[in-house]
């Protein structure tokens, strides 16, 4: 115990030492939650310091990332090789590896981006969850670990907790362990200021089981940690700590809670906790426990290994889990499959395009896990070749996700964070202002997950201006690194799909029409969204005017085209599924594409960054109505009428200009 209580001691120095010299960063949590972490690290943890992204290793989320000099402290300690004292030293400062919360890819050992409070516990659902899948599949030989995560008060504020620890609960993710970090302090004071939530009995009603004990005595919390590894529910154990644990004046207050200690209250810690060393000294007796704790799993890490050198499923296992590559036959399959598009030139909802292609993909990629907020029949992210997954089976392929919108986001996550699974989810696009916590943090840590948005305009119709979108498709393609997909037809959806896939360093959003839409492309020879735009009708002679659309206003653009050529008014129509992939692409591309002469653009929702590209733009100028979306469009001017009337101002402006 004594040794134990030394190895916590020397995480709560570190981590006060690095705020302390950085000036800046959250010493409380630290302080308060050493004792946990020491336990949970130095006893039951399974990972190899030597090996960070060991498959089978337990997942560790510090949901509660404002503690995350603690975090940077434990991975020193164990020995993680990109962990310097020199890293811990350069806490918070420009390009440390160490920022000022935990950021996914800066450190290995960091499983991922926490400090948006809530955040973690979700993620830790979505690794819980991807770990029931994974040993479905593979079986507990290749896949059989826990997921710890360790959260504070505000965690369990925020409304995202509860419907992650609900669909938890609801599934018997038995092997999520959540520490709740009881210290009853936020920053405004006492917890008791704003809440008087019971939460054992929130979350055993939410099915989980609940386990309390002194967060500052060894000997319960091992007991705790294995009593919770015999459940058959998730378990949520509550550590009562003191934030600010020795301190001398600030212990138990908000005041430890975001600032540093200052040295004399540094130098009263050090006192109590009977510290003698120097700033960022770490008796060798001491570093000598916790290196041997950083390694104590390379025997099972390497047991493992051998394990996986023998199974029969090793290939498909290195494919999806470890290399994350999609299947060989994929792309000619799928090649055959936008050719007979073109060849049946259906004229379909592009949400209902994006259905059948699913059709063609989840039997032929197994690690494509699905799902939808409740609306699975409105999106069509559903198709005959799922199953659902339940707490009786795992071994499905979709998730029913319930009316939660944010945890299907930020589940979404933690299941592409633990490798091995592609998800995808459905909502209404409206929708996404839910979920766009989880989105920001997809693009942030650059995961490969697909959101799938329906119901893209007012072409909604008669639900109203609450279900039609109109300011979030700029929100959506302000984020960066976050590919944003408004396909025209079935062929670009089809190629929508096959760019998200592919996309594996960030989040992409298909935005997809409930209406019908006719079938406007040509040829499936080359994938010409991947471009972002291109001219999907030119004209024969110089262009007059450029037409630039997206969606299901491209029908509009090209039924303008064909009543302009009758006036002798030669335009071009473009199509721009994606603006990131197009403002990625050479600029003398861009410029044959756009071209010299005038520039509209035609959106059914709002102008914001259209005028990037054009010179006049057709969209919403407010909010919508309740109507029949056909009405809609002509209510608004946003018609194939209205475009050609622009036309002629415009170029009946640019004669009388040059007179």
């Amino acid at each position: 115990m004594a040794d134990l209580k030394m190895m916590a001691n020397a995480v709560r120095m570190l981590a006060v030492e690095a705020v302390q010299k950085a000036n800046s960063g959250h010493p409380g949590a630290p302080l308060g939650m050493a004792d946990i972490a020491t336990v949970l690290w130095s006893s039951f943890l399974k990972f190899d310091a030597t090996c960070p992204d060991w498959p089978d290793r337990d997942r560790f989320v510090l949901s509660a990332g404002h503690a995350s000099a603690m975090l940077y402290s434990l991975l020193y300690l164990s020995g993680f090789k990109e962990a310097t004292l020199d890293e811990l030293k350069n806490f918070r400062q420009l390009n440390s590896k160490m920022a000022g919360h935990p950021e996914y890819g800066l450190l290995p050992g960091i499983e991922a981006t926490t400090g948006p409070l809530g955040q973690g516990i979700a993620m830790g659902v979505g690794m819980a969850l991807a770990e029931k899948i994974l040993n479905a599949r593979f079986g507990a030989d290749l896949v059989n670990h826990y997921t710890y995560v360790l959260a504070g008060d505000g965690c369990l504020m925020e409304g995202l907790s509860e419907e992650a620890i609900s669909l938890a609960g609801h599934l018997k993710l038995n092997k999520l362990i959540l520490f709740w970090d009881n210290n009853n302090t936020t920053i405004d004071g006492k917890v008791t200021l704003a809440s008087s939530t019971n939460q054992h009995m929130r979350f055993e009603a939410n099915g989980w089981t609940v386990i309390s004990v002194d967060g500052h005595n060894i000997e319960e919390l091992q007991k705790a940690i294995e009593q919770a590894k015999q459940q058959e529910t998730p378990t949520l154990i509550d550590c009562k700590t003191t934030i600010g644990y020795g301190a001398p004046t600030k212990a138990g207050t908000s005041a430890a809670h975001g600032s540093p200690l200052g040295v004399d209250e540094i130098n009263g810690l050090k006192q109590r906790l009977n510290w003698n060393y120097n700033d960022f000294e770490v008796p060798p007796e001491v570093l000598n426990l916790w290196r041997e704790v950083g390694i104590k799993g390379n025997p099972k890490r390497l047991q493992w290994e051998k394990r996986l050198q023998n199974s029969s499923q090793k290939e498909e296992f290195l494919r999806c889990v470890i290399h994350q590559q999609l299947p060989d036959k994929l792309e000619s399959l799928y090649q055959e499959f936008k050719e007979k598009i073109v060849q049946e030139r259906p004229t379909i909802a592009t949400r209902k395009a994006s259905q059948n292609a699913l059709k063609e993909l989840v039997p032929l990629i197994p690690e494509l896990i699905g799902g939808s907020a409740d609306l699975s029949a409105s999106n069509l992210t559903k198709v005959s070749a799922h199953q659902d997954i339940s707490s009786i089976s795992y071994a499905g392929n979709y998730i029913n996700y319930g009316i939660r919108e944010h945890a299907m986001g930020a589940i979404m996550n933690g299941l592409a964070l633990h490798k091995g699974i592609i998800p995808y989810g459905g909502t209404f696009l409206v929708f996404s202002d839910y979920l766009k916590p989880a989105l920001r943090l997809s693009a942030l840590m650059k995961q490969r997950v697909i959101y799938v948005f329906t119901h893209d305009s007012i072409g909604v119709g008669e639900d109203g201006p609450t279900h039609q979108p109109i300011e979030q498709l700029a929100m959506l393609r302000s984020i960066p690194n976050t590919w944003v997909l408004r396909p025209c037809d079935a062929l670009e959806t089809a190629e929508s799909w096959e760019i998200a896939l592919n996309h594996t360093t960030g989040p992409s959003a298909l935005i997809l029409t409930r209406q019908n839409l006719p079938f406007l492309r040509t040829s499936a020879t080359s994938n010409q969204t991947a471009k972002g735009a291109y001219i999907l009708s030119d004209t024969e002679k110089a262009r007059d005017i450029t037409l630039i659309a997206t969606g299901s206003e491209v029908q509009l653009a090209i039924e303008a085209q064909q009543q302009l050529k009758e006036m002798h008014i030669h335009a071009t129509v473009i199509s721009m599924p994606c603006q990131e992939l197009f403002n990625s692409q050479p600029i003398s591309y861009q410029q044959h594409i756009l071209g010299s002469a005038p520039r509209i653009a035609i959106e059914a929702l709002s102008d914001f960054g259209w005028y990037r590209y054009a010179d006049t733009v057709i969209s919403m100028k407010g909010f919508g109505k309740s109507a029949p979306g056909e009405q809609l469009f002509n209510d608004f001017n946003i018609t194939t009428h209205h475009i050609v009337e622009t036309v002629l101002s415009i170029l009946k402006e640019k004669k009388n200009e040059s007179l």
